[in-house]
């Protein structure tokens, strides 16, 4: 079933039906002021944090979904019929009440149509501003002068601390209050009497402000107690001041808080109008004021929209591709990267599922997270890893969770040794060569950064560090350590216990540690890399091929998991696909264990993590069999892992099978289809449920997921091969044999590279010739000193 449709030159998503089968999503705003809205306004806003900074309430997991929101409900005088500009809250008949929804980077637009008055809706967060515009055009479409009451409405927090707000209800119940000034703006206080907010941190005893002003048209109304706006025993979508028809004044002292602002028109057939509800944070006696002065006027957001679609989609012309397949197309031009950007943003700190039990920035994820950006924002890609860097601690681990606003690099505390995750630090070794590689930025490894509690290296000290703390802490067989985790969550092997995803891990490091050594003229930091890396492989070849896979861990009492023999769990994809991706598999092994993929892991929906199910499993040992069977890392396919599996099949030139894993993972291959998924057919989730599961396809977790960067990074580095080097950009293509070719337009280093790729004999991997503006190259590097301005590279594959 289809409910939308990409429109790739508005670099929109478009909602043509509003009973989706979840609520699917936007992001507005910057990590200084951020929202969430929904394609039926339903959402919430924050500053800072999704946390600790929540001003706007939303009701998680609750029934209707995705309300409150940033509502207009209108009322038609004459009837006393009323409706909602976006199909929720009031839910009208759908045979009755037609609406759109433009999702768009950063900004939605929703359109409606009841009873002869459409209305559309333009959200958005101006950028680099604390407050929000609601634009509001109201058409009258009948033969007859209609007279309307128009009230704005959002719901307030009554403490920007979640837990507070939802949970401590003895205290925050009691802290609100809520009143309307002389220059006719909402004033919404929280903790009045205390001191205000600064912008130095997020702390509960401080006062918060938040305001609301209506641009455009004369207010004749407003509430601020959410009880008085409602009324007892009724809701969002019959709320009793709409009903009646005018507003009550309400002032709230406690209780719960909204903003609510009332004004009625007359509108003449055809006649259309336009106003503005502008929402902020800060006090409305003085910033809310001075901002309405300066940015309340129809024209000043028409000029905010403006600049806001043009920084967005010059981010996203970082590269512009055409395939044979236009899902691939609308994912690489538009929502892949745009979803790379906010899951960069944002990291797994808010959204409709995560409810602020992430505050801040996960170490390991964030790390991966800058591969999705890297082409498209390289100087803040280059920021995020110099405060990830000063996140790592002076023995080589990491401290979990950074909070960029309030970091303190070489103050902070180092973590228990008990809570160390091995992986941390070791995807450094992915995503620092990938913002060197990009930039032509070597003198990035020479730059001197604290560590996070003392002492301080060159980058490259850092990584010598991280590799460093792997090799000082394996076990018995000479492997790494998997410590409180690694990668997988899950998995309680013992503090000792020894992961073997981990020791591919850091042979890849080892390896890229030597390359980077060699580059930087150390040849005895690549000499000790590499020594270090032969003793690696021949802990890995003792202990850990398994006939025709390789084994998942060891536990620290010795228990050998992922075998061919064990009941639950046999096969992990995880150490398959980074034996490949790490060098560390023999040829024979590669091809076998890919093969044991295939039959084993493969789905419709992608490849799942692990199988057969824990069903019998401890939980002092696997975690997973907490969850039911074919969900997240019990079999289920947990999609941030997809992007391996294509790396892998792309290095052994495996263009046809590499393209059918990505295609079973692409959101927007299930836009025809979206009940099956039934999240938005346009971002990466966290979790799709296998074939192990009766709701086989089902996707959950929205958004913020390492799936978003891995896919990209994956799909345009290795499917389409269009890998930044040092010297240049290397051009290896591994597509499906079907294909006729590509064209991409990419950006790189201020150069622009228009890349032809046809494919004659339909082969997946192999370049035939290869020209760059018309002379030929000796191989497949397009070196960086032969660019100019403009560039055209001519690709024959064979």
């Amino acid at each position: 079933m289809r409910y939308g449709h990409f429109d790739d030159a508005a670099k929109e998503y478009v909602i043509t039906r509003p009973d989706t089968p979840a609520s699917w999503s936007n992001y507005l705003g910057s990590t200084e002021y951020g929202a969430i809205i929904t394609n039926n306004a339903g959402g919430y806003g924050f500053y800072r944090s999704g946390a600790r900074g929540r001003f706007l309430r939303l009701r998680f997991n609750s029934v209707p979904m995705d309300q409150p929101g940033r509502y207009f409900y209108l009322r038609d005088a004459e009837k006393g019929d009323y409706w909602s500009a976006s199909w929720q809250p009031v839910g009208k008949p759908l045979e009755e009440y037609q609406s759109v929804c433009r999702h768009g980077t950063a900004y939605t637009i929703i359109e409606s149509a009841y009873a002869g008055i459409a209305t559309e809706v333009t959200y958005f967060v101006p950028m680099g501003q604390r407050f929000e515009y609601w634009r509001l055009k109201i058409t009258n479409r009948c033969d007859r002068a209609r007279t309307l009451s128009l009230f704005s409405f959002c719901e307030f927090t009554n403490q920007w601390n979640t837990f507070q707000d939802r949970v401590n209800l003895q205290y925050s119940l009691f802290i609100v209050r809520g009143s309307r000034t002389d220059d006719g703006l909402l004033r919404i206080a929280i903790q009045d009497n205390l001191a205000q907010q600064s912008d130095e941190e997020i702390v509960d005893d401080v006062a918060h402000h938040a305001w609301m002003a209506l641009v455009g048209a004369d207010p004749v109304g407003y509430d601020t107690s959410r009880e008085a706006f409602l009324g007892p025993y009724r809701g969002y979508h019959n709320p009793l001041v709409v009903e009646r028809g005018h507003c009550t004044q309400s002032n709230a002292y406690g209780d719960n808080a909204c903003g609510s602002l009332q004004t009625d028109l007359v509108l003449q057939p055809g006649e259309s109008r336009e106003i503005l509800v502008m929402l902020g944070i800060g006090d409305a006696r003085t910033i809310g004021k001075k901002t309405v002065a300066t940015f309340g006027s129809l024209d000043r957001a028409a000029e905010e929209l403006a600049k806001l679609k043009a920084s967005w989609h010059g981010k996203l012309e970082s590269l512009v591709v055409n395939t044979p397949d236009e899902d691939l197309n609308h994912t690489l031009n538009v929502w892949g990267l745009y979803n790379c950007l906010i899951t960069y943003a944002w990291s797994r700190a808010a959204s409709l599922v995560y409810n602020g039990e992430r505050d801040g920035l996960g170490f390991r994820d964030s790390v991966q997270d800058v591969l999705g950006v890297v082409a498209a924002i390289p100087e803040e890609a280059r920021k995020r890893l110099a405060l990830m860097l000063t996140a790592q601690v002076a023995n080589g681990g990491a401290i979990p969770v950074v909070k960029p606003f309030e970091h303190r690099p070489g103050h902070e505390a180092a973590p228990e040794p008990e809570a160390y995750r091995s992986d941390d630090c070791l995807w450094f070794f992915n995503a620092i060569p990938a913002y060197v590689c990009e930039t032509g930025d070597v003198d990035f490894y020479n730059r001197i950064l604290p560590y996070a509690d003392h002492g301080e290296a060159t980058v490259l000290g850092h990584l010598r560090r991280a590799l460093e703390f792997n090799l000082k802490r394996t076990g018995a067989h000479g492997l790494p350590c998997g410590l409180s985790a690694d990668w997988n969550d899950c998995l309680r092997l013992g503090y000792r216990g020894e992961s073997l995803f981990v020791a591919f891990q850091l042979r890849l490091g080892l390896s890229t540690y030597a390359e980077i050594a060699n580059l930087l003229n150390v040849p005895d930091e690549a000499a000790w890399a590499l020594a270090q890396r032969t003793h690696l492989d021949e802990a890995i070849q003792a202990v850990a091929w398994d006939g025709d896979r390789f084994i998942w861990a060891i536990g620290e009492d010795g228990t050998v998991y992922g075998t061919t023999d064990a009941e639950e769990g046999s096969l992990y994809l995880n150490t398959q696909v980074w034996s490949v991706i790490s060098g560390a598999a023999s040829k024979e092994q590669t091809h076998v264990c890919l093969e044991t993929v295939a039959r084993e892991l493969a789905t419709p929906y992608g490849l799942m993590l692990a199988a057969p199910p824990f069903i019998k499993a401890s939980p002092e040992v696997m975690r997973a069999v907490v969850f039911n069977p074919g969900i997240k890392e019990n079999a289920g396919i947990f999609n941030h892992t997809q992007g391996w599996g294509v790396i892998a099949e792309c290095l052994c030139g495996n263009g046809d099978r590499a393209y059918e894993y990505f295609r079973a993972a692409m959101p927007a291959a299930y836009n025809d289809r979206a009940e099956i998924r039934q999240m938005e057919p346009y971002v990466q989730g966290q979790t799709t449920y296998s074939t192990f599961s009766p709701r086989a396809g089902n996707t959950r977790t929205a958004w913020l997921t390492g799936a978003a960067p891995w896919a990209y990074f994956s799909a345009t580095q290795y499917i389409l091969g269009l890998r930044p080097e040092v010297d240049g950009l290397r051009i290896d293509p591994c597509i499906p044999c079907a294909w006729e070719g590509f064209t991409a337009t990419r950006r790189f280093r201020g150069k622009t590279i228009d890349i032809r790729v046809v494919n004659p004999d339909h082969v997946s991997h192999g370049i035939q010739t290869i020209a760059l503006n018309g002379r030929p190259l000796p191989d497949n590097l397009v070196p960086v000193r032969d660019l100019i301005d403009q560039n055209r590279v001519d690709v024959v594959m064979g």
